[in-house]
């Protein structure tokens, strides 16, 4: 995992990510809950209770999931890595066509990272 990275981001304001040097599109990576194995689950149990969201692919390295919103149907991809090393899960969340998104991948992520973190506890 220590060669992964998540995609960068373009720089419009309609996207989140952990690695991302942009200071108002950053958030923290989130903490293991205990291994890699229970991390994933807790992260699958976490984005399993928002509404519209598909885990499309799991790999070693991470999850992707994509996001569907209920009105426009505008699709959204969010990624997670599972750092060993580090020990925490690094994120992006990032909407795939236009340029703001007033906010909701920030919002959707500050949830998702409740909703993990409640978990582990």
């Amino acid at each position: 995992m220590a060669n992964q990275s998540l995609k960068p981001l373009k720089g419009s304001p309609n996207a989140v990510s952990t690695q991302t040097s942009i200071e108002e599109l950053r958030m923290d990576p989130l903490p293991y809950a205990g291994s890699r194995g229970q991390s994933i689950e807790a992260m699958k149990m976490a984005m399993n209770q928002l509404p519209r969201a598909e885990l499309v692919k799991e790999t070693d390295e991470g999850l992707h999931y994509v996001v569907t919103s209920k009105v426009m149907r505008f699709k959204d991809d969010v990624d997670f890595l599972f750092d060993d090393a580090a020990q925490q899960v690094e994120f992006r969340s990032a909407s795939r066509v236009g340029y703001s998104d007033f906010g909701v991948n920030r919002k959707r992520m500050e949830d998702v990272s409740e909703r993990y973190r409640r978990l582990i506890r």
